[in-house]
């Protein structure tokens, strides 16, 4: 059986991490219309392929390729793509991208895993790459551990102004449109810092355990989290919820944060190996 299904998808991947890195340069607002158009332009080339892909599939099975998590996954993917791409030309709603380009990248990376590699050819580039996963985790948990304090004073300082009451100790707490903005800079740091360790993790478990990662509890409990990730920064910077539901939607994400660091209380065995 020909292998060309997983290489058109593995190409389609690549051009839709074109979207991923707009997704990321609109966080920062560092995006332009002009960089939109080139994402824009690769996620449609990654559609046509990511179809090709799929149908080649389906006529060598001689029936939809839905038979493993791995083939829904990219179907889920497929149809994704084809439905903002259809949402776009109607609406022309370019912060739909925001939330769709990264969750078809990832989609589309996960459904690539399921084709097994062989194993680590250096026992010294696999602990690089556990590491590089395990840093940009700790960062992004650093970023969101500072959303989290912003909003807590936040909260506490919109409370009092609504109340009136003195400063006190509270006049120590910088300006609610200061609190804002490290919201809004701590809330981008994190989401781009967990993906990127999603990514890196993802690619790290599958060659180490094959297809096997995928039915790991704490990898869906890290998939669902990243998915709060992304429906919060496309709330905050393309829904333009700033303010006070801006902070209870954080403090909500670390909870879940909270739960799948608890989920990975095991990865210590993996460093010390």
């Amino acid at each position: 059986m020909t292998d060309t299904p997983i290489l058109w998808l593995r190409v389609a991947t690549a051009l839709y991490a074109v979207g991923l890195t707009h997704s990321v340069l609109v966080i920062f607002n560092r995006s332009s219309e002009r960089f939109f158009r080139v994402a824009l332009n690769a996620f449609c080339v990654g559609v046509i392929l990511h179809t090709v892909s799929f149908t080649e599939l389906a006529i060598q099975r001689g029936r939809l390729p839905l038979d493993n998590f791995f083939q829904s996954i990219s179907a889920f993917a497929l149809f994704t793509a084809i439905v903002f791409l259809l949402a776009y030309w109607r609406l022309q709603f370019e912060g739909l991208g925001l939330l769709l380009f990264p969750l078809v990248f990832v989609a589309t990376l996960v459904a690539d895993l399921g084709q097994p590699v062989g194993t680590w050819a250096n026992p010294a580039v696999r602990d690089a790459w556990l590491l590089a996963h395990v840093l940009l985790i700790l960062v992004g948990y650093a970023a969101l551990g500072l959303a989290a304090v912003a909003s807590v004073f936040y909260l506490l300082q919109e409370k009092r102004l609504k109340r009136r009451r003195e400063l006190g100790w509270l006049g120590k707490f910088p300006p609610l449109g200061t609190l804002d903005r490290v919201l809004t800079h701590s809330i981008g740091l994190a989401f781009v810092c967990i993906t990127l360790g999603v990514i890196v993790g993802s690619t790290w478990a599958f060659v180490e355990s094959g297809t096997r990662w995928i039915r790991d509890p704490k990898i869906t409990v890290s998939l669902l989290t990243w998915g709060f990730y992304l429906v919060m920064v496309f709330l905050r910077s393309a829904a333009g919820w700033r303010g006070r539901k801006a902070a209870v939607m954080v403090l909500v994400v670390v909870c879940c944060s909270a739960v799948t660091w608890a989920a990975h209380v095991g990865l210590k065995p993996l460093l010390v190996r």
